[in-house]
């Protein structure tokens, strides 16, 4: 059993809508990641040049190491979406049947092929069919509990030329809801011969290895867990698979790599809209150095890049606080 491509270690960053963009990605990477994911694309909308679409693969196209995620509910923008995202260098295409998300569902995409299966694997076919770089699958446990049916989608996906799925371990009507069920993961790995990943609720190394240990499988995506930690893939992976460990980075190191973030996020998006994209990171940031409320206010009220970039070492080094105090 072999993952495509050399995707090791077989620790993965997910696609989070609005979260793993470029920048985000090309800072795990830095850190060590066997594989990062772009953020969903909808076949669609890449198609008539949404603005921001492209954006979401752009520099993930090419670069290895990187999926280019697509979603949709029709073959044939699939197609054209999936024939173009390789044109432009994609190493791997992955099809997303796992968001939850009311606007996808409700537009019988991503989780929602779950109530359809035929449906599904008619896409997974041509979009399989449709390109030379390996495709792969992201999806759930099943719609709800009374369709739990990815052990048979994971079957004919298979067949159908998937060479890796990951396996989110909640059903689409449990959202975020409730904990990951890893343990029922183990039935998508007896029933295919290509490789499982574990998704859902793994936060660190402990998690990490009672998601492998429960679900079997050869590999684990993080999501959530790494909002603030872009170098927890790299953490996991050296635990685990003893590969070089990460330089965690702390004090004014930490500082200067949330700065180089923050400068990222303003050089791809622009400074109106990266004012705004940018916070959410600076927010988890100053969560993992539990920064006082009156520096966090200060950084998340700024109203330009420069008063950001000032307000920000001190609200990211402890050291500042007890001058402060």
């Amino acid at each position: 059993m072999s993952f495509p491509l050399d995707l090791t270690p077989p620790v993965f960053l997910a696609p989070m809508a609005g979260i793993t963009d470029l920048p985000y990605r090309n800072l795990v990477a830095r850190f060590g990641a066997g594989l990062v994911v772009s953020e969903m694309i909808a076949s669609n909308e890449w198609l008539t040049k949404r603005p921001g679409t492209r954006e979401k693969a752009e520099l993930g196209i090419g670069v290895e190491g990187t999926s280019v995620q697509i979603a949709g509910r029709e073959a044939a923008p699939m197609i054209e979406a999936a024939k173009m995202i390789e044109a432009q260098g994609a190493r791997i295409i992955d099809i997303n049947m796992g968001c939850p998300a009311k606007k996808v569902t409700q537009g019988a995409s991503g989780s929602a092929l779950m109530k359809t299966p035929d449906h599904a694997l008619r896409l997974i076919e041509a979009v399989v069919g449709a390109v030379e770089v390996p495709v792969t699958l992201k999806t759930r446990l099943g719609w709800d509990d009374d369709m739990l049916n990815a052990p048979e989608i994971a079957r004919r996906a298979e067949a159908a030329g998937i060479q890796m799925i990951t396996i989110h371990g909640r059903t689409r009507c449990q959202f975020y809801n409730g904990s990951a069920d890893w343990a029922a993961i183990r039935g998508v790995v007896d029933t295919v011969d290509i490789p499982v990943v574990a998704n859902g609720d793994i936060l660190d190394t402990a998690t990490a290895r009672m998601a492998l240990e429960q679900s079997g499988a050869q590999g684990v995506m993080i999501g959530r867990g790494v909002q603030g930690q872009p170098w927890l893939l790299a953490q996991i992976a050296h635990d685990i698979y003893g590969t070089p460990a990460p330089q965690v980075p702390q004090g004014r190191d930490f500082v200067d790599m949330a700065m180089g973030h923050y400068d990222e996020m303003q050089k791809f998006y622009g400074t109106k809209i990266g004012l705004r994209v940018a916070r959410k990171h600076l927010g988890w940031y100053m969560d993992h150095v539990q920064t006082p409320d009156d520096f966090r206010r200060g950084v998340l009220t700024a109203r330009s890049v420069e008063e950001t970039m000032i307000l920000l070492p001190a609200a990211l080094d402890p050291s500042h606080w007890d001058v402060a105090a």
